[in-house]
């Protein structure tokens, strides 16, 4: 039982302390307008949080539908890893290179002289995007999340879970598509809808275990009293 108990911290800890954390960090997620007067501190800090929070979240999905098989679930976890990679590699290029770039252009005289080299990097078309396109690697990520968690619905519903849970999937699953960014307003609905339908299935699954413990507790004294 105390093995149990361990176990089911660590995986509550992980389904629900990762995409909260996520839902949290984003809300404080710079907006620039202007490369070059960035809050270099809240920007460097959200995006190296960011490096392993994107896994995490994704791990979360993965665990959500363990247990399962089938094309769906196979398909939310093809979808988690390619989301992981992609977002990972996408926040590293356009979040952290682009921050340690601004940071060392601000402890110029000539902050202006680095525009050129900032620019290489925000506008590039897999990693930084122009203003009428969107970074392969973000689409790339932004469409996993999407199927991953599509999946991650049509599993838990299969499973027996309630409607309440799979709307909030459906939900997280828009977030970051309808939205198109990972800062307020995609984020912060994309993973806090995630965080709770991580809540709502860890409750279900929680009530449907505790009655079969109970059960399991009371037989021996069952079996003696025959």
């Amino acid at each position: 039982m105390r093995l149990y108990s361990h176990h089911q911290f660590l995986e509550i800890s992980l389904v629900v302390g990762a995409p909260l954390s996520l839902a949290i960090l984003e809300l404080f997620h710079p907006q620039p307008h202007d490369l070059l007067r960035l809050d270099t501190r809240i920007w460097l800090s959200v995006h190296y949080l960011q490096i392993p929070l994107f896994p995490l979240a994704a791990l979360a999905v993965t665990v959500l539908v363990r247990g399962n098989s089938g094309v769906a679930v196979a398909l939310c976890r093809v979808a988690m890893f390619v989301f992981a990679v992609t977002y990972i590699a996408f926040d590293t290029a356009a979040g952290v290179v682009t921050g340690v770039l601004v940071k060392a252009a601000q402890a110029t005289g000539s902050p202006e002289a680095w525009q050129a080299p900032l620019m290489t990097v925000w506008t590039h078309p897999i990693i930084g995007g122009s203003p009428n396109s969107a970074p392969i690697l973000a689409v790339a990520g932004t469409v996993a999340w999407l199927v991953g968690l599509l999946a991650a619905a049509v599993v838990v519903r299969r499973a027996g879970s309630s409607w309440a849970p799979v709307s909030l999937s459906v939900v997280s699953a828009l977030g970051l598509f309808v939205f198109k960014t990972h800062a307020w307003p995609g984020g912060p609905i994309a993973f806090g809808a995630l965080t709770a339908a991580a809540i709502w299935l860890q409750w279900e699954r929680a009530s449907q275990i505790k009655p079969l413990v109970n059960g399991a507790a009371r037989s021996p004294a069952a079996d003696i009293q025959d």
